[in-house]
């Protein structure tokens, strides 16, 4: 029995997805049912219905943007940093590991010799080393607090997008942005992340951080030449021409832009296809959301 938290998100829905549609033992445990923020209660949950492995994709992300965690501190720093240590404890108790849905939006740019930052390097958009987002602070605190339980993954993904037409989708967002900035990304295919996230609870790699993302980089440029290829054809977008002209009239916080390197992951003999394969194979099976 696997359980997840958090299953009506954008990450959480993908989850769900896979586990019905291969017919996988779970449960999708909704806080209306079971307060999972009270250590105690999830506790005798996870030994009442023997729970193998438990996944963590609730937290706070703020809509439409994180420009909201602005506005929402308290519920923000609760989400990305208090519920995962409540989960952590009520996981150690029981005696079961677990997945927790990170990020690599800690960082900024990339190595100085251009390389992607590996789970070794010291984030550098946290509270620890700003300017940075309030929400970035607090993934940033998340993974200090886990770091101290066993069992835990924390898998840090970037900029998620698949094939299905979702507000949260990176691919839609950039449909439907007036104007964009061009930056240099990691990003992370769902379609490849679910099935290998669910794998760590087979194969049990060693605890810790694993950096989520598909194989190299790409700008939002080339992704929006993709899509001007596809699914808009002869669409046009249009650019900031930099980042103070973003944050002046779009951003109400900084961003961050980075590159990390996934070869920790690779290593457990986990496969994930190179970015650019990765995108055309999310086009090419696009599920606008009109037929969804």
């Amino acid at each position: 029995m696997i359980y997840l938290l958090g299953g009506s998100g954008y990450i959480g829905q993908a989850f769900q997805r896979h586990l019905l549609r291969h017919g996988i033992p779970h449960r999708s445990v909704r806080r209306a049912e079971l307060d999972y923020a009270e250590p105690a209660r999830l506790l005798a949950a996870l030994r009442a219905d023997r729970v193998s492995f438990l996944i963590n994709a609730a937290g706070y992300t703020g809509k439409p943007n994180v420009d909201a965690a602005e506005h929402h501190k308290a519920e923000c720093l609760f989400g990305n940093a208090v519920l995962p240590a409540r989960i952590a404890e009520a996981c150690a108790s029981a005696g079961i590991p677990w997945g927790h849905v990170s990020s690599g939006c800690i960082y900024q740019g990339a190595r100085p010799d251009g390389s992607g930052f590996t789970e070794l390097d010291p984030p550098n958009f946290s509270f620890r080393a700003g300017p940075c987002s309030f929400y970035s602070g607090t993934k940033a605190l998340g993974e200090e607090v886990l770091a101290a339980y066993p069992d835990v993954y924390q898998w840090r993904i970037r900029i998620p997008f698949d094939h299905h037409d979702h507000p949260r989708n990176y691919l839609s967002k950039l449909l439907r942005y007036s104007r964009l900035l061009d930056a240099r990304n990691s990003l992370t295919h769902l379609a490849e992340f679910v099935p290998a996230a669910l794998a760590f609870a087979e194969i049990r790699p060693a605890p810790g951080l694993y950096n989520f993302t598909n194989p190299g980089s790409v700008t939002t440029r080339e992704v929006t030449a993709l899509l001007a290829a596809t699914v808009a054809p002869g669409r046009e977008f249009a650019f900031f021409a930099d980042e103070a002209e973003f944050m002046r009239n779009a951003a109400a916080t900084p961003r961050s832009n980075c590159v990390l390197d996934p070869s920790k992951l690779l290593a457990t003999g986990i496969a994930l296809a190179p970015i650019q394969d990765a995108l055309r194979a999310a086009l090419a099976a696009w599920i606008p959301a009109s037929a969804s």
